[in-house]
Protein backbone atom coordinates (compact mmCIF):
# COMPACT_ATOMS: atom_id res chain seq x y z
CA UNK A 1 0.00 0.00 0.00
CA UNK A 2 1.24 3.87 -0.75
CA UNK A 3 -0.17 6.56 1.14
CA UNK A 4 0.50 10.26 2.01
CA UNK A 5 1.37 10.50 5.72
CA UNK A 6 -0.12 14.25 6.74
CA UNK A 7 1.68 16.13 10.01
CA UNK A 8 0.18 15.60 13.00
CA UNK A 9 -1.45 12.21 12.14
CA UNK A 10 -0.03 8.87 13.84
CA UNK A 11 -0.33 6.85 10.83
CA UNK A 12 -0.47 7.06 7.50
CA UNK A 13 -3.69 4.81 7.02
CA UNK A 14 -2.18 1.66 5.69
CA UNK A 15 -4.16 -1.09 7.35
CA UNK A 16 -2.91 -4.94 7.71
CA UNK A 17 -3.66 -8.31 9.51
CA UNK A 18 -6.96 -7.54 9.64
CA UNK A 19 -9.69 -10.54 8.93
CA UNK A 20 -10.58 -11.81 5.68
CA UNK A 21 -14.57 -11.43 4.37
CA UNK A 22 -15.52 -14.76 3.92
CA UNK A 23 -16.28 -14.82 0.06
CA UNK A 24 -13.84 -12.15 -0.73
CA UNK A 25 -10.63 -13.45 -2.01
CA UNK A 26 -9.37 -9.95 -2.60
CA UNK A 27 -7.94 -9.45 0.85
CA UNK A 28 -5.64 -11.98 0.99
CA UNK A 29 -6.21 -15.80 0.38
CA UNK A 30 -8.79 -18.14 3.01
CA UNK A 31 -8.58 -21.64 4.53
CA UNK A 32 -9.69 -22.99 1.35
CA UNK A 33 -7.18 -21.25 -0.99
CA UNK A 34 -4.41 -22.80 1.34
CA UNK A 35 -5.69 -26.09 1.23
CA UNK A 36 -6.36 -26.16 -2.27
CA UNK A 37 -4.17 -23.76 -3.67
CA UNK A 38 -1.13 -24.58 -1.66
CA UNK A 39 -0.88 -27.96 -0.07
CA UNK A 40 -3.36 -30.49 -1.89
CA UNK A 41 -3.22 -28.62 -5.18
CA UNK A 42 0.41 -29.67 -6.29
CA UNK A 43 -0.08 -33.47 -5.18
CA UNK A 44 0.15 -34.54 -8.98
CA UNK A 45 -0.90 -37.92 -9.45
CA UNK A 46 -4.90 -37.40 -7.32
CA UNK A 47 -7.59 -35.42 -8.47
CA UNK A 48 -8.54 -32.33 -5.96
CA UNK A 49 -12.41 -31.42 -6.52
CA UNK A 50 -13.56 -27.68 -5.48
CA UNK A 51 -16.58 -28.68 -3.78
CA UNK A 52 -19.00 -25.54 -3.96
CA UNK A 53 -19.64 -22.63 -6.29
CA UNK A 54 -17.58 -22.66 -9.39
CA UNK A 55 -15.88 -19.36 -8.52
CA UNK A 56 -13.70 -20.12 -5.80
CA UNK A 57 -11.65 -23.00 -8.26
CA UNK A 58 -11.88 -20.48 -10.66
CA UNK A 59 -10.00 -18.56 -8.89
CA UNK A 60 -7.27 -20.83 -7.61
CA UNK A 61 -6.90 -22.36 -11.38
CA UNK A 62 -3.38 -21.72 -11.86
CA UNK A 63 -2.80 -19.08 -9.64
CA UNK A 64 1.11 -20.84 -8.40
CA UNK A 65 3.53 -21.76 -10.53
CA UNK A 66 4.31 -25.65 -8.67
CA UNK A 67 5.85 -27.13 -11.15
CA UNK A 68 5.90 -30.64 -12.11
CA UNK A 69 6.80 -33.36 -14.32
CA UNK A 70 4.13 -35.72 -16.08
CA UNK A 71 1.33 -36.28 -18.52
CA UNK A 72 -1.77 -34.25 -17.58
CA UNK A 73 -4.68 -36.69 -17.30
CA UNK A 74 -2.87 -39.24 -16.83
CA UNK A 75 -0.58 -39.07 -14.08
CA UNK A 76 -1.01 -35.54 -13.85
CA UNK A 77 -4.05 -33.47 -13.03
CA UNK A 78 -2.53 -30.63 -11.81
CA UNK A 79 -3.46 -28.10 -14.34
CA UNK A 80 -6.92 -29.52 -15.18
CA UNK A 81 -9.93 -27.90 -12.37
CA UNK A 82 -13.10 -29.99 -11.04
CA UNK A 83 -15.69 -28.32 -9.57
CA UNK A 84 -19.43 -29.65 -7.74
CA UNK A 85 -21.34 -26.42 -9.32
CA UNK A 86 -22.68 -25.95 -6.64
CA UNK A 87 -26.48 -24.16 -6.98
CA UNK A 88 -29.13 -22.48 -4.99
CA UNK A 89 -30.73 -25.67 -5.12
CA UNK A 90 -27.85 -27.79 -3.68
CA UNK A 91 -27.83 -24.99 -1.22
CA UNK A 92 -31.11 -26.10 -0.37
CA UNK A 93 -31.09 -29.78 -0.85
CA UNK A 94 -27.82 -30.61 0.15
CA UNK A 95 -24.62 -31.63 -2.22
CA UNK A 96 -23.76 -35.14 -1.44
CA UNK A 97 -25.53 -36.50 -3.71
CA UNK A 98 -23.66 -34.20 -6.25
CA UNK A 99 -20.09 -34.93 -5.04
CA UNK A 100 -20.89 -38.81 -4.99
CA UNK A 101 -21.62 -38.61 -8.94
CA UNK A 102 -19.08 -36.12 -9.52
CA UNK A 103 -16.72 -38.86 -7.97
CA UNK A 104 -17.90 -41.81 -10.20
CA UNK A 105 -17.87 -39.21 -13.22
CA UNK A 106 -14.04 -38.75 -12.44
CA UNK A 107 -13.32 -41.99 -12.30
CA UNK A 108 -14.66 -42.93 -15.37
CA UNK A 109 -12.76 -40.36 -17.32
CA UNK A 110 -9.55 -40.62 -15.37
CA UNK A 111 -9.08 -44.23 -14.29
CA UNK A 112 -5.60 -43.47 -13.60
CA UNK A 113 -5.49 -41.18 -10.75
CA UNK A 114 -4.26 -41.92 -7.66
CA UNK A 115 -6.50 -40.28 -5.19
CA UNK A 116 -9.28 -37.76 -5.05
CA UNK A 117 -9.33 -34.73 -2.22
CA UNK A 118 -12.88 -33.19 -1.46
CA UNK A 119 -11.72 -29.48 -0.78
CA UNK A 120 -15.13 -27.93 1.29
CA UNK A 121 -15.63 -24.32 0.70
CA UNK A 122 -17.56 -22.29 2.48
CA UNK A 123 -21.63 -23.37 1.34
CA UNK A 124 -20.32 -26.86 2.19
CA UNK A 125 -19.18 -26.07 6.00
CA UNK A 126 -22.49 -24.20 6.58
CA UNK A 127 -25.61 -26.40 5.31
CA UNK A 128 -23.72 -29.52 7.02
CA UNK A 129 -23.21 -31.69 4.45
CA UNK A 130 -20.87 -34.46 5.12
CA UNK A 131 -18.31 -35.14 3.20
CA UNK A 132 -16.61 -37.90 5.39
CA UNK A 133 -19.54 -40.28 5.19
CA UNK A 134 -18.96 -39.88 1.16
CA UNK A 135 -15.16 -40.45 1.02
CA UNK A 136 -15.59 -43.35 3.27
CA UNK A 137 -18.65 -44.98 1.03
CA UNK A 138 -16.70 -44.44 -2.18
CA UNK A 139 -13.46 -45.24 -1.37
CA UNK A 140 -14.86 -48.47 -0.25
CA UNK A 141 -16.81 -48.86 -3.33
CA UNK A 142 -13.48 -48.49 -5.46
CA UNK A 143 -11.55 -50.84 -3.17
CA UNK A 144 -10.09 -49.18 -0.38
CA UNK A 145 -9.12 -46.23 -3.26
CA UNK A 146 -7.72 -42.81 -1.57
CA UNK A 147 -10.27 -40.41 -1.09
CA UNK A 148 -10.12 -37.59 1.47
CA UNK A 149 -12.13 -35.18 2.57
CA UNK A 150 -10.43 -31.65 3.57
CA UNK A 151 -12.69 -29.47 5.74
CA UNK A 152 -10.88 -26.18 4.28
CA UNK A 153 -14.10 -23.87 4.26
CA UNK A 154 -12.68 -20.32 3.58
CA UNK A 155 -14.83 -18.99 6.74
CA UNK A 156 -12.53 -21.01 9.12
CA UNK A 157 -9.64 -18.82 8.93
CA UNK A 158 -8.57 -15.64 9.03
CA UNK A 159 -5.94 -16.15 6.49
CA UNK A 160 -4.98 -18.93 3.95
CA UNK A 161 -2.52 -20.01 6.78
CA UNK A 162 -5.23 -22.31 8.76
CA UNK A 163 -6.04 -23.85 5.34
CA UNK A 164 -2.52 -25.42 5.19
CA UNK A 165 -2.43 -26.69 8.31
CA UNK A 166 -6.19 -28.49 7.92
CA UNK A 167 -5.16 -29.94 4.88
CA UNK A 168 -1.89 -31.28 6.62
CA UNK A 169 -4.04 -32.78 9.67
CA UNK A 170 -5.80 -34.14 6.62
CA UNK A 171 -2.56 -35.69 5.30
CA UNK A 172 -2.21 -37.34 8.98
CA UNK A 173 -5.69 -38.50 9.16
CA UNK A 174 -6.36 -40.24 5.86
CA UNK A 175 -3.24 -40.80 4.63
CA UNK A 176 -1.14 -42.07 7.59
CA UNK A 177 -3.20 -43.31 9.66
CA UNK A 178 -4.60 -45.49 6.71
CA UNK A 179 -3.05 -48.91 6.55
CA UNK A 180 -1.12 -49.10 3.26
CA UNK A 181 0.29 -52.65 3.02
CA UNK A 182 1.83 -52.42 -0.45
CA UNK A 183 3.56 -49.11 0.87
CA UNK A 184 5.60 -51.19 3.63
CA UNK A 185 6.30 -54.10 1.07
CA UNK A 186 7.65 -52.41 -1.63
CA UNK A 187 9.55 -49.33 0.21
CA UNK A 188 12.71 -50.21 1.29
CA UNK A 189 14.48 -48.13 3.54
CA UNK A 190 17.58 -46.86 3.58
CA UNK A 191 19.76 -45.00 6.48
CA UNK A 192 20.03 -42.13 4.51
CA UNK A 193 16.14 -41.11 3.58
CA UNK A 194 15.18 -37.41 3.95
CA UNK A 195 11.88 -35.99 3.07
CA UNK A 196 11.33 -32.17 1.85
CA UNK A 197 8.19 -30.65 3.98
CA UNK A 198 6.68 -26.81 2.81
CA UNK A 199 8.09 -26.72 -0.10
CA UNK A 200 5.58 -26.53 -3.12
CA UNK A 201 8.54 -25.77 -6.38
CA UNK A 202 7.82 -22.34 -7.01
CA UNK A 203 9.40 -21.89 -10.31
CA UNK A 204 11.60 -25.32 -9.28
CA UNK A 205 13.32 -24.40 -6.49
CA UNK A 206 12.43 -27.91 -4.63
CA UNK A 207 14.01 -29.75 -7.79
CA UNK A 208 17.48 -27.37 -6.36
CA UNK A 209 16.72 -28.08 -2.83
CA UNK A 210 16.49 -32.31 -3.93
CA UNK A 211 19.52 -32.04 -6.12
CA UNK A 212 21.88 -30.49 -3.46
CA UNK A 213 20.36 -33.32 -1.04
CA UNK A 214 21.08 -35.90 -2.82
CA UNK A 215 24.69 -34.96 -4.04
CA UNK A 216 25.43 -35.50 -0.03
CA UNK A 217 24.67 -38.57 -0.06
CA UNK A 218 21.03 -38.46 1.40
CA UNK A 219 17.74 -39.86 -0.61
CA UNK A 220 15.03 -37.85 -0.65
CA UNK A 221 11.61 -39.99 -0.42
CA UNK A 222 9.10 -37.76 -0.36
CA UNK A 223 8.99 -33.66 -1.55
CA UNK A 224 5.80 -31.98 0.27
CA UNK A 225 4.33 -31.19 -2.05
CA UNK A 226 5.09 -29.33 -5.05
CA UNK A 227 5.86 -32.12 -8.19
CA UNK A 228 4.52 -34.72 -5.29
CA UNK A 229 2.76 -37.52 -5.52
CA UNK A 230 0.41 -40.07 -3.08
CA UNK A 231 2.80 -42.50 -2.62
CA UNK A 232 5.60 -40.18 -1.68
CA UNK A 233 2.81 -38.76 1.01
CA UNK A 234 2.84 -42.75 2.36
CA UNK A 235 5.84 -43.18 2.15
CA UNK A 236 6.77 -40.15 4.30
CA UNK A 237 6.39 -41.73 7.83
CA UNK A 238 9.84 -43.85 6.90
CA UNK A 239 12.01 -40.72 6.72
CA UNK A 240 14.65 -40.82 8.79
CA UNK A 241 14.79 -36.82 8.77
CA UNK A 242 12.19 -33.97 8.01
CA UNK A 243 13.44 -31.46 6.33
CA UNK A 244 11.24 -28.34 7.19
CA UNK A 245 11.50 -25.43 4.50
CA UNK A 246 7.95 -22.92 5.25
CA UNK A 247 7.22 -23.56 8.62
CA UNK A 248 3.89 -21.32 8.00
CA UNK A 249 2.31 -23.67 5.41
CA UNK A 250 3.73 -27.23 7.59
CA UNK A 251 2.31 -28.98 10.77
Amino acid sequence: HLSVHEAGKSDCGVKSNIKSIPGVMTIRGCAYAGSKGVVWGPIKDMIHISHGPVGCGQYSWGSRRNYYVGTTGIDTFVTLQFTSDFQEKDIVFGGDKKVTKLIDELQELFPLNRGITIQSECPIGLIGDDIEAVSREKSKEYGGKTIVPVRCEGFRGVSQSLGHHIANDAVRDWIFDKSAPEVSSTFEPTPYDVAIIGDYNIGGDAWSSRILLEEMGLRVIAQWSGDGSLAELEATPKAKLNILHCYRSMN
